[in-house]
């Protein structure tokens, strides 16, 4: 599980904000938190250990709502993203983009994304963007225990 965005800039600390919060409990031999911040060609590189799944936790683009959550599967393969590494880039295409740079493919990826109110310089989250914590939470857990379910066959 990762959480992405750049902390100095108002509600795209988002995702760094949600994976401080979540229980340390969670983590065990088969699911790894961590706050990538703006790191992404280290999230890429890491991608390349063989991950089953991933979750990001991110800031979304405003669509009128600050502070909505969205919770949705990206198709990793059909993105293609930057065209290569881009240690600048962070987000889901360009980090699936140095991925395939480095010669692997993207594993499942479910994102839980909050739209923002502001991604002016400051550190801080926007209230309503705040106020949305719980929620993003209770959906890393919600997907969590469903990646972590047993696969059933029938």
């Amino acid at each position: 599980m990762a959480g992405i965005g750049n902390i100095f800039l108002g509600d795209d600390g988002f995702g760094p904000e949600v994976m401080r919060r979540l229980p340390t409990t969670m983590a065990d031999a088969d699911v790894r938190l961590c706050d990538y911040g703006i790191r992404g060609v280290h999230l890429a590189y890491d991608l390349l250990d063989g991950w089953d799944s991933l979750i990001l936790v991110d800031a979304l683009p405003s669509r009128g709502c600050a502070g909505a959550l969205h919770v949705f599967e990206v198709d990793g393969e059909s993105h293609s993203g930057a065209p290569g590494l881009d240690a600048h880039t962070m987000d889901p295409a360009a980090v699936f983009a140095s991925m395939r740079a480095l010669g692997g493919s993207p594993p499942y990826t479910v994102v839980i994304g909050c739209e923002v109110a502001t991604v002016a310089d400051g550190i801080g989250l926007s209230e309503p963007v705040a106020a949305a914590i719980p929620g993003a939470v209770a959906a890393v857990e919600a997907a969590v225990a469903r990646l972590s379910a047993p696969v059933r066959e029938g």
